[in-house]
């Protein structure tokens, strides 16, 4: 994801990394050429000349700005909740590991300082297991350098890991429970924690496995093509020999906002405006290793080992 200040407005009409011209720059280069030979024959198809009244394509161009309008809120509203989603996550992987820490009572015993370190690092792998899993990777990086080889092994077949993680924390809290560290209580609100972030990972899937509807994707892409390459024939006797520049300026908008619909409706790809979430998941582990104690390089270093 590219996160920006806006800068002097000359400088935005130049920026390259984000914007979604370079996806879009082929289907531009064909409209434009297009325009140029629709402008050397001046609208005609061999004899016949192809006259369109501009007046139709502003009633259609109401139309279809309405209905790019309702495609992108929906889009929007997909990539908001994710984000809500993973903000949710944050905040439940921080308390559980706060309440894990202080409700847990170790009177300095080591093994059990360990232990809870060992909870906090798989606290930080269920979120870049979640990650790669709505990536339709599996993190394997990460996770070998969170948790043991014998968690490893246990989850290295599963095909949810994010479900297996929070399995194996959920025996953390079973075996506290058994030995005394903690009453029902503690228990129940440990539990708790981990069935907010099973909702969050249950939500984040219900996003990633159901897509808007195809029949709206075909519809706009077929619409905004159409529209683009009747265009020059509807401009070409109006405006003359600046037919394709606007052609192209018209052409920019519509399929823009088509590209656009594309990429924010999967908000969890690896697109340059799909959400963070290696930045995600980074701030998520700094944070829950800083609570338990545990040694991580400076976080400046790790912007760019966990850049998106």
């Amino acid at each position: 994801m590219i996160v920006r200040q806006r800068t002097h407005w000359l400088r935005m009409l130049f920026i390259w990394r984000g914007s979604v011209l370079p996806k879009i720059l082929p289907q531009l280069m064909i409209i434009t050429c297009f325009s140029l030979v629709v402008l050397f024959f001046h609208g005609r198809i061999y004899e016949y000349k192809v006259n369109l009244n501009p007046s139709i394509f502003t009633l259609i161009g109401v139309a279809l700005a309405i209905f790019l309008g309702f495609c992108n809120t929906a889009s929007y509203d997909r990539y908001w909740e994710g984000r809500k989603l993973w903000g949710t996550l944050v905040v439940e992987s921080r308390s559980l590991v706060r309440q894990a820490l202080a409700m847990v009572e170790d009177n300095e015993d080591t093994s059990l300082i360990e232990e809870k370190k060992k909870f906090t690092r798989m606290v930080a792998a269920f979120s870049w297991s979640l990650n790669g899993h709505l990536r339709g990777k599996r993190n394997t990086d990460h996770l070998a350098r969170l948790l043991d080889p014998k968690e490893i092994a246990y989850i290295q077949h599963q095909v949810f890991i994010p479900v297996a993680i929070l399995q194996q924390l959920g025996y953390f809290i079973q075996q506290w429970k058994k030995s005394g560290k903690i009453d029902s209580i503690i228990a129940t609100s440990l539990n708790q924690q981990l069935n907010n972030m099973s909702m969050v990972a249950g939500g984040c899937e219900r996003i990633l496995n159901t897509p808007l509807p195809f029949a709206y994707h075909i519809l706009l892409h077929r619409t905004v093509y159409i529209y683009c390459f009747l265009l020059p024939f509807g401009l070409v006797d109006v405006v003359g020999w600046i037919m394709p520049v606007l052609v192209v300026f018209i052409s920019y908008t519509f399929v823009s906002l088509d590209a656009i619909v594309d990429e924010i409706g999967e908000p969890f790809g690896e697109a340059a405006n799909d959400l963070a979430l290696n930045s995600i998941c980074r701030d998520i582990e700094y944070s829950v290793f800083e609570q338990a104690g545990i040694e991580q390089a400076p976080l400046a270093q790790l912007n760019d080992y966990f850049i998106d």
